[in-house]
């Protein structure tokens, strides 16, 4: 468990200025004319939530899921497959979606090829079969597949898929042409205009630009393009124009600026994308993450929130869901001492409640056992009230202990917070430290959670926010469902005052 306070220490200066522009002579103005204004500039951000959008069926995952079960289908009917039951394709094409998923073959991508993804389709194939076989051969070894037979299964279902992924694709590219999305592109003027560039030249990517978000110094020449300044000029363009995609021309991460676009997009429901027209990978000879896409020449790679992949994301629900249910359980006789020590010593009102933020801004009912006397207050601006005079010998302990923590796994239960995360914070301070630390709003990609990197590492109590944000960012970018048991096991260490050897 942890303990809900943390630091004052503020260092830096961050939030969005004016940027200047740049030259898209590429890019025709009548193409990417915003709409005006309507309306007053509103006086304060609005509440960041994320609508959900919903995609074409031929931008999904859906049809090349659709694809996949078709061909492991088929493989099982087919008279040169291996002649197994009926009811045996629908286990097996599950089982198929899990690997091409756990392979990335369903992440979005804007030019995708059928055959560049053979290689991983085929090796996925096998290992399919591979266990299809073994189990056959365990339940009914009458049935055992044969070499030839298996190699057979592997071949076919391969060639299949790759044969509906190709369908699918060319769908796509015929979808994208007669329906283009809008587009914002993010960076410095001259980077982002020869994205924009691309992008209009090229319709096949269904990417039609109306906009730049220049992050970088003014340049004076704003060219054809309309330049947004401020965030709120970018939030009035993503509105009004039903922008769903967003292509930043250097890591959000780079600077203050264009990591906190990263949450407005986000906030709406965009899909980020990262495009490298400076070329560096080529210049510095470092690979990027995936190569296998690219933007006419310029390699790009989807930003997706951690965790990325939809089996990941139901993975992690389901152990959250699993473990506080077994902790709440586990826990139950100490809640109830908390709880009756809280009444006896403290008067009535033995949980208290307030308002945090979590995932993609959103705000949740945050549980605790109260601390502090009934008729006090933890106020929603106050740091923390470790020290209160007002605070009872229970209260201290409750807190000392981080036993009053204890009722955030019925949060967790909920699904407003995850075991393992950034912790969560009061929105007064959120938006504070929002526009003083860079990288704080990029905490709210993950669920929020009870325990977290930062905290395993003794960033509690009042201690550095600019750290607790990077080793939160950390966290989120390398985020595995090890990781999450990892610090779930050095937490209960921890807890119990007993050392892990090593990290």
């Amino acid at each position: 468990m942890t303990m809900d306070s943390a630091p004052a220490r503020h260092t830096g200066q961050g939030g969005t200025g004016p940027a200047g522009g740049a030259g898209v002579t590429a890019v025709r103005r009548s193409a990417t004319a915003i709409h005006p204004p309507r309306g007053p500039r509103a006086g304060q951000a609005r509440a960041a939530v994320r609508p959900h959008r919903r995609h074409g069926s031929t931008t999904g995952v859906f049809p090349l899921v659709t694809a996949d079960a078709l061909a492991a289908v088929l493989t099982v009917a087919s008279p040169a497959g291996p002649a197994l039951p009926a009811p045996a394709a629908a286990p097996i094409a599950v089982l198929l979606a899990a690997l091409h998923a756990q392979a990335g073959l369903y992440r979005p991508r804007l030019a995708p090829s059928a055959l560049l993804e053979l290689p991983a389709v085929a090796g996925r194939s096998a290992v399919l079969w591979c266990t299809v076989a073994t189990v056959v051969a365990a339940v009914d070894p009458d049935r055992a597949l044969g070499w030839s037979v298996l190699l057979t299964a592997v071949c076919l279902q391969a060639v299949l898929a790759c044969a509906g992924r190709g369908f699918v694709n060319q769908l796509r590219r015929r979808t994208r042409i007669r329906r283009p999305a809008s587009v914002l592109v993010v960076g410095p003027g001259a980077a982002a205009g020869a994205v924009a560039a691309a992008l209009h030249g090229r319709p096949e990517y269904g990417l039609r630009p109306v906009g730049l978000a220049d992050t970088g110094a003014a340049e004076g020449d704003t060219g054809p393009l309309p330049v947004l300044a401020t965030h709120e000029d970018v939030r009035r363009a993503v509105i009004q124009n039903s922008v769903r995609h967003a292509v930043f021309s250097r890591p959000p991460e780079a600077d203050e600026r264009t990591a906190s676009l990263v949450r407005l997009f986000h906030d709406h429901g965009c899909r980020l994308w990262l495009a490298d027209p400076a070329g560096t990978a080529k210049i510095t000879g470092m690979r990027v993450a995936d190569p296998a896409d690219q933007l006419w020449g310029y390699a790009v790679q989807p930003l997706l929130p951690r965790p990325a992949r939809p089996l990941e994301r139901w993975a992690k629900r389901g152990l959250d869901a699993l473990l506080a249910l077994l902790a709440l359980v586990a826990a139950a006789p100490v809640m109830a001492a908390c709880a009756l020590a809280v009444r006896v010593w403290d008067g009535p009102g033995v949980i208290f409640r307030q308002e945090r933020v979590g995932l993609y801004g959103r705000s949740f009912t945050l549980l605790k056992f109260r601390t502090l006397r009934a008729d006090e207050h933890e106020s929603a601006t106050r740091w923390t009230v470790a020290g209160d005079r007002a605070m009872s010998p229970v209260g201290s302990f409750l807190r000392k202990s981080s036993l009053d923590e204890l009722p955030q796994l019925w949060n967790v239960v909920r699904g407003d917070m995850s075991l393992v995360g950034p912790r969560p914070e009061r929105p007064f301070f959120v938006a504070k430290f929002s526009t003083v630390h860079p990288g704080y709003e990029a905490r709210h990609r993950m669920p929020v959670g009870i325990t977290g990197l930062a905290q395993i590492n003794g960033l509690r109590g009042d201690t550095s926010i600019e750290d607790r944000a990077r080793f939160d960012n950390h966290y989120i970018d390398t985020w595995s469902l090890w990781q999450d048991l990892w610090i779930l096991a050095r937490t209960a260490a921890s807890f119990f005052r007993f050392r892990l050897g090593g990290s």
